[in-house]
């Protein structure tokens, strides 16, 4: 039986720098803090032997990670309500409300989806990504609300991992930004990478950073406004975010990457609205889709109260 706890490598040529940076590339589901405590405490090896952080991988080094078995969860599990979407014995598809944070940190050690997951699931919930993070395949920020998938079992993060790194992982959401989006369909080709001063942000820099790519369509204009449906290729940070203040339209009540403040939102007017994902076991591709949650309709609306239904691009 394969052991799902153990995690085989072989170095390829792109992975020939330290290996806690070559792994974080290669294991983006993992956070870079979980990474290193697994070299330090030993999980990994390069070679059959012990690694450090700073081992360098020559193409053709075998590193062999070998994860220690999930010890009791920090977090506590919590009665908070999910809004499930979809859930059986490999997967859990939730749609998270704006505001929430999806698992415990400095400063939200409680009220989040994995204290929400932990009391739904129990220990059913993978351990690959650690005990602040079980189940916990990717992200989306606590101003975004949307869909999010969630590993019950450590093979199933596995292989839905391996479907983001791959970039065939369906994620579609919709957003209002402000200004005028001219072109009706476009796409945001620039690398992500950590702010150089504001080091809780990120931007786009040649600097120590990833590439990032995001297609948009225009669904709607308003004065001053742009509603927009936004496809992502790759899964950066803060990504649509970062892209679209970027291109100078900064999403609607974004309280860090745009310096307008629009009454009535309180966090950026941002919406998870697809998923996509070829399940774990069965190999039938999946795919989920919600409703805009309230303050996106509310905002809206208040937009068409002002400036009435929007002008369609298809009419330009």
């Amino acid at each position: 039986m394969e052991d799902m706890r153990r995690i085989d490598i072989t170095a390829e040529e792109a992975d020939a720098v330290r290996v806690d940076k070559a792994l974080a590339d290669r294991l983006p589901d993992m956070s870079r803090s979980f990474i290193a405590k697994l070299i330090d405490e030993g999980h990994v090896t390069v070679n059959g032997k012990p690694s450090s952080r700073s081992t360098v991988l020559k193409t053709g080094d075998k590193i062999v990670i070998t994860l220690p078995q999930p010890v009791s969860p920090e977090a506590e599990p919590e009665d908070i309500p999910l809004d499930i979407v979809y859930e059986d014995s490999a997967v859990i598809v939730v749609n998270k409300p704006q505001g929430m944070v999806v698992h415990p940190a400095a400063g939200n050690t409680s009220g989040t989806l994995v204290n929400a997951l932990l009391y739904h699931c129990g220990d059913s919930l993978s351990g690959i990504n650690g005990v602040q993070r079980p189940g916990i395949v990717h992200r989306i920020d606590k101003g975004t609300s949307g869909l999010l998938m969630v590993a019950k079992t450590d093979e199933a993060h596995k292989r839905l991992a391996e479907q983001i790194k791959a970039h065939t992982f369906t994620r579609e959401y919709e957003a209002v930004v402000i200004g005028r989006v001219k072109a009706a369909d476009g796409t945001v080709n620039a690398p992500i990478g950590r702010h150089k001063i504001k080091r809780k942000q990120m931007a786009v820099t040649a600097v120590n950073s990833k590439p990032a790519v995001t297609h948009y369509h225009v669904l709607a204009y308003y004065d001053g406004y742009t509603h927009m449906r936004l496809r992502l290729e790759t899964g950066r940070t803060h990504q649509i975010r970062v892209h679209m203040a970027y291109i100078g339209h900064p999403v609607a009540g974004d309280p860090v990457y745009s310096k307008r403040k629009i009454p009535g939102l309180k966090y950026q007017c941002l919406h998870a609205k697809k998923i996509g994902f070829i399940h774990p076991v069965s190999g039938e591709y999946m795919e989920f889709e919600t409703e805009l949650p309230k303050y996106f309709q509310k905002f809206l609306n208040s937009l068409r109260r002002v400036y009435g239904e929007g002008e369609n691009p298809a009419d330009f």
